[in-house]
């Protein structure tokens, strides 16, 4: 029988960044400034050239941040490093994200410059949160706790996101998203990201760290040497990543391409931010039942099945251009969102904890720096490959199809992990 859980105050407050964070996710990269991105900002640009746009963008965002990812990561590893990197990365996040409320019609490059800088301070400060997943918990707890944090990640996120709709279906959605009610949605972004992050900033602690030294710069250069130098004794490690990295690819591929796929395909503004609020909420339990579900069958057979399951996505919405009836088109859409809902958060969370196990806590930070590597180069790809392919073409569906075979190969390599 699997013991209830009782999180500590350290666990409660990781958890609740998961919350704060990742409403950034749902309405910056995921359902509101996408479709704002292209209905407003990008108007009169084709479709096609306004999704590869948004597409390069969240590209570059990754690459930016790949580059400095693992370095980062190292330094986080000495004593008394990584709350202040996190802090920091916080900070870049929401100023920019604040600064999104600056560009208007036809300002389609300094809009994507600040969501490109807003991004990467997100993803800085998640390298660093992430980290602390093995500062704050035990192995055996690991599982849930990762979970527990997605899933009230996604509950959490939906607070705000409902009030953002609200002001903007107050104010009339018409033709498309109103400018200013938008724009004010984003400085509510900010506001929830910063309250809740609050108690992480207060009570994370950095309970494994090295010894820190005088020219942390450069002995993190020589810490990421002397890692691939002894790249045999880690081998599971790179394995994993090597697995996650394809695998995850697709999955952030549909997370930050939906809405802009969705509208190419005709879905109103209303209708796809109903759905992504539905997937919000379904997310959830489901979320928390990979989380239980790992400790009885498994955190590697869970995932293994979410990427199945996200293989039947990748299908299902290939197929869906070729459809004719508005009404099948429809319902097959809602399909599509019920299935990402069941597996979006758990094939995420088991991930992270899954690798948090495999890794010597010491240096935590330095390895989610490659996990965190793997994850933005991930990003870069499944979007430049979708954009190139649907800018070749002429049509997104094509460049959807590609993306079945990252997990196929993700799922194969995950195969030759051992537990």
């Amino acid at each position: 029988m699997i013991k209830r859980l009782k999180p500590t105050r350290e666990e409660k407050s990781w958890i609740l960044y998961d919350a704060a964070n990742s409403v950034f996710v749902l309405v910056m990269v995921t359902a509101i400034l996408p479709i704002y991105f292209k209905e407003v900002i990008s108007a009169g640009v084709p479709a096609a050239v306004s999704t590869s746009n948004w597409a390069f963008g969240n590209s570059l965002a990754s690459l930016l941040l790949a580059v400095f990812a693992p370095l980062l990561g190292t330094m986080a590893d000495y004593r008394g490093y990584k709350k202040p990197l996190f802090l920091v990365f916080l900070g870049i996040g929401l100023l920019f994200t604040v600064a999104l409320v600056i560009p208007t019609a036809g300002q389609w490059q300094l809009c994507l410059t600040l969501y490109i800088l807003a991004r990467i301070g997100w993803s800085g400060a998640n390298l660093f949160y992430d980290a602390f997943l093995v500062d704050v918990t035990s192995i055996e707890r690991m599982d849930r706790i990762s979970a527990r944090g997605f899933g009230f990640g996604y509950i959490g996120s939906v607070i705000p996101f409902t009030i953002i709709i609200g002001l903007i279906l107050g104010a009339g959605i018409g033709d498309g998203l109103p400018p200013l009610v938008t724009r004010a949605g984003f400085i509510i972004v900010a506001l929830w990201w910063l309250a809740l992050s609050v108690p992480a900033a207060r009570d994370l602690r950095q309970n494994y760290s090295i010894e820190p030294v005088s020219r942390p710069l450069v002995e993190g250069f020589k810490r990421l040497a002397t890692t691939f130098a002894h790249i045999r004794e880690h081998r599971q490690v790179f394995l994993f990543l090597a697995a996650y990295f394809f695998y995850i690819d697709g999955v952030g591929t549909i997370i930050s391409m939906a809405t802009s796929y969705g509208h190419d395909l005709g879905f109103g503004a209303g209708l796809l931010i109903t759905v992504i609020l539905f997937i919000q909420i379904v997310a959830f339990p489901f979320t928390l039942l990979y989380g239980r579900m790992a400790a009885r069958f498994g955190a590697r057979s869970m995932i293994m099945g979410g990427i199945g399951v996200y293989v039947v996505v990748t299908l299902l919405s290939f197929s869906l251009p070729f459809i004719a009836s508005h009404s099948i088109r429809h319902a097959l859409f809602w399909v599509v969102a019920l299935l990402v809902a069941s597996s979006m958060g758990g094939i995420q969370a088991l991930s992270r904890s899954y690798f948090g196990k495999l890794i010597p806590p010491e240096k935590s930070a330095e390895f989610f720096g490659f996990y965190n590597v793997c994850g933005r180069f991930a990003a870069i790809a499944g979007p430049l490959l979708l954009g190139i392919v649907g800018r070749l073409t002429g049509d997104t569906r094509w460049g959807v199809l590609a993306i079945v075979f990252l997990f196929i190969i993700g799922a194969w390599l995950l195969s030759r992990v051992k537990p």
